[in-house]
């Protein structure tokens, strides 16, 4: 694809002509070229990857004081919600847009940087991940590329800017961040250089916490192709994952069209303690619950494929089936008599309410007990 075609699809794209988007561009001075679009949404719309109501990220030479004067003034709600980084999120109509001064980092430890801002477009991209994700679209459509990651880009080669030991170095959350866009945008592919710097530091990453890899993880878990990545991360060390849980996880998305977070979750937690992983992800309960409870039935089938796949003895598929189905997942507190004790009828409206009703039990994290599911249902 051409520079131009690219420009042209930046050009068409609905985020791009959206009143408020130009609201804000014009708030900015994005004509001038003191304000950029950034990153996901931009990378995503040159892909042809349509998604609704895309966040939008935008880069700007404004400082953060600056940025809130201005919205202020206009009318527009801001919060200063990484002021000490930067970044102010504003707030117009429906449209909830993150505005970044541009940066650079003088001093980190992995975790968290010390940064000072500056006015150097190509500066401020390359303090980024991944080439791909150091795109900027002006108001027009107009590419800025600086580091010449179009090409990457649309070859879904997920490459580390410059040094990815430097790159890991100032955030260890990288590591994790290679996988899940190796996984999400490379196609299950991994740059030999990326691989080989995350591998280097596995051994490094103990100071992440585990809400900010739990993040990272569950996204990753909710893509359609993981089963590679999952093994390619437990190749280097990163995820305990075993060889028979990343069989049944291959065998989960052959059969299934749209392999989902919690199904994952639930064959992952077949094979380690919900504690274990819990420790590492910092997942919410509810998550784990919802797992245990959605597709506890079906570990059996996937059992039952794994045990063809990895050759599997009934010794072995019985070891695995006693580990599985020790865990207990909650249990529903009404079913179909209870509707009926408060006077709805046998029939398919009948189901359909009890169906609704479980969505807002898993949905509250399984707190709604009996009465107050039976009010909602009278409701």
């Amino acid at each position: 694809m051409s520079v131009a075609m690219a420009e042209g699809r930046l050009r068409d794209a609905a985020w791009l002509q959206r009143q408020e988007t130009q609201a804000i561009f014009a708030l900015l001075d994005g004509e001038g070229g003191l304000t950029r679009a950034v990153g996901g949404v931009v990378r995503d719309t040159l892909l042809d990857r349509h998604r609704d109501n895309p966040d939008i990220d935008f880069a700007t030479v404004l400082l953060p004081a600056e940025v809130m004067m201005r919205a202020e003034v206009a009318g527009i709600a801001a919060y200063p919600t990484g002021i000490e980084h930067g970044t102010i999120t504003l707030r117009l109509n429906d449209l909830v847009a993150e505005v970044t001064t541009l940066r650079r980092d003088v001093e980190t430890d992995g975790r968290h940087a010390q940064v000072v801002f500056g006015t150097d477009w190509s500066e401020d991209a390359q303090r980024r991940d991944f080439t791909l994700n150091a795109l900027y679209a002006q108001p027009d459509g107009a590419l800025f590329d600086p580091l010449d990651g179009l090409g990457d880009c649309l070859a879904g080669k997920v490459r580390f800017i410059g040094d990815p030991a430097r790159r890991i170095a100032e955030d260890g959350l990288r590591v994790f961040r290679f996988f899940r866009f190796s996984a999400s945008h490379g196609g299950e592919s991994f740059d030999p250089e990326g691989m080989a710097a995350c591998a280097a530091a596995v051994g490094r990453l103990d100071h992440l916490s585990g809400e900010r890899v739990g993040a990272e993880m569950t996204r990753m878990l909710s893509l359609p192709h993981i089963a590679a990545t999952l093994r390619a991360m437990r190749g280097i060390g990163l995820e305990p994952i075993d060889d028979e849980t990343l069989a049944m996880l291959k065998a989960y998305e052959r059969q299934s069209p749209k392999p989902q977070f919690h199904g994952r979750l639930a064959l992952l937690l077949g094979r380690q303690p919900p504690e274990s992983i819990q420790r590492r992800w910092r997942l919410a309960n509810a998550d784990i619950d919802a797992a245990l409870y959605r597709f506890n039935a079906y570990l059996s089938v996937a059992i039952d494929v794994a045990a063809v796949i990895a050759g599997w003895g009934e010794a072995g598929k019985l070891a695995v089936s006693e580990q599985v189905y020790g865990i207990d997942p909650p249990k529903f507190p009404i079913g179909g008599r209870d509707l009926m004790a408060i006077g709805m009828v046998p029939g398919p409206d009948l189901g359909n309410v009890l169906e609704r009703l479980e969505q807002h039990w898993v949905e509250s994290g399984f707190t709604l007990d009996r009465s107050a599911l039976l009010e909602l249902a009278k409701a």
